[in-house]
């Protein structure tokens, strides 16, 4: 069976999530040796229907959004399914942008572990939480993944958001560690080989708009701050008061991304009506065709 990478997203990134897509072809050396699909929560019903329906998410309840950025994750488990827990698969998030060839990923030594993914940093990264926006998988070492039924799991108690999908869940030895560099957040250096930029709040193609996706509201080192979190959200709503996105604080991964756009515009991957409409929802900044017209051509 041909490896396949997964690009898991909603409507709110879809533009990202097809930019990744061809990142990942463009800059692979044998980019005919595997396959690219994006997965799309609007395909997958079992989301949906708990719209509005309280799930746990570290230790605490609040109401599940498919509209909410990010509501995409937990189809981070669905590749083994989808590959019929045969072979290998890359999953990745819609903002990662591949610069070095995914193919080397591909081909990596696993060393007899289900799962090769970086650690997380900061905080959760000292709670031992894995980041599981970029994952390679063993396919057929992960036939306890079930996607729907342990996404239900989450809205009867079951099981917690956080531990799920930060791996804390995953028998033990089963996960083994990449570099960062496969997994680089908000980093763009010449080892980076694949760039996640992570921090929602500078997403470079949504500067200017307001901010749609839900903050956290447990904070274990200052649970005061959660409490204000979570009556903000309760009496006013889910993105009440959060302001706008921020420019990136790196230009060059402003560019790069714009780059990346304007190349997959000259090939008819995405249409400028296409971006308009996006506009018009915003979900992509709108003087996003002065940074196409300002874009530099990358390098082959």
């Amino acid at each position: 069976m041909r490896p396949c990478v997964f690009i898991h997203t909603n409507h709110r990134q879809m533009l990202g999530a097809l930019v990744a897509q061809y990142s990942l072809k463009r800059n692979s050396a044998s980019a005919d040796s595997f396959d690219v699909r994006i997965i799309d929560t609007a395909d997958h019903p079992f989301m949906a229907a708990r719209e509005g329906q309280e799930y746990l998410r570290d230790g605490v309840t609040r109401p599940w959004r498919n509209d909410d950025l990010q509501s995409f994750t937990p189809l981070r488990f669905m590749p083994p399914e989808l590959m019929g827990y045969e072979g290998r698969a890359v999953v990745m998030d819609p903002d990662i942008f591949a610069v070095g060839d995914i193919r080397e990923l591909l081909d990596r030594d696993m060393e007899g572990k289900a799962i090769l993914c970086r650690a997380r940093s900061g905080p959760k990264g000292w709670r031992g939480f894995y980041a599981s926006s970029v994952m390679l998988l063993d396919c057929a070492r992960l036939t306890h993944w079930k996607t729907e039924q342990q996404f239900n799991e989450m809205f009867t108690g079951q099981r917690d958001y956080m531990p799920w999908i930060s791996l804390k869940l995953e028998p033990a030895g089963s996960i083994g560690l990449i570099e960062p560099e496969w997994n680089d957040f908000d980093r763009l250096t010449p080892a980076t080989k694949l760039l996640h930029n992570t921090r929602r709040l500078t997403q470079p193609w949504k500067t200017g708009l307001p901010i749609d996706w839900t903050p956290s509201d447990t904070y274990p080192h200052f649970p005061p701050l959660g409490w204000v979190m979570r009556w903000r959200r309760r009496m006013f709503g889910e993105h009440a008061f959060l302001g706008k996105y921020r420019r990136h604080p790196d230009g060059n991964q402003e560019r790069f991304f714009f780059g990346l756009l304007r190349e997959c515009i000259e090939r008819g991957i995405v249409t400028e009506q296409m971006i308009r409409d996006e506009m018009e929802r915003n979900h992509v900044r709108h003087d996003a065709f002065e940074l196409l017209d300002r874009a530099p051509k990358l390098a082959a």
